[in-house]
């Protein structure tokens, strides 16, 4: 392998890598905000059930 070659492949990898670790934050942080609105709504709406 010459090491121009194996230098671009590092390359490519490498921004491989941070990419798939964005995206996984992303979804991550996605995921957490999601699930902490779900939790707010349930909470809101239970003292209504509660009453009825």
């Amino acid at each position: 392998m010459s090491a121009v070659f194996e230098a671009k492949a590092y390359t490519i990898l490498t921004f491989a890598a941070i990419l798939l670790l964005l995206l996984v934050t992303g979804s991550v942080f996605y995921l957490t905000a999601v699930e902490w609105r779900d939790r707010r709504r349930r909470d809101q709406d239970q003292p209504k059930r509660r009453s009825r």
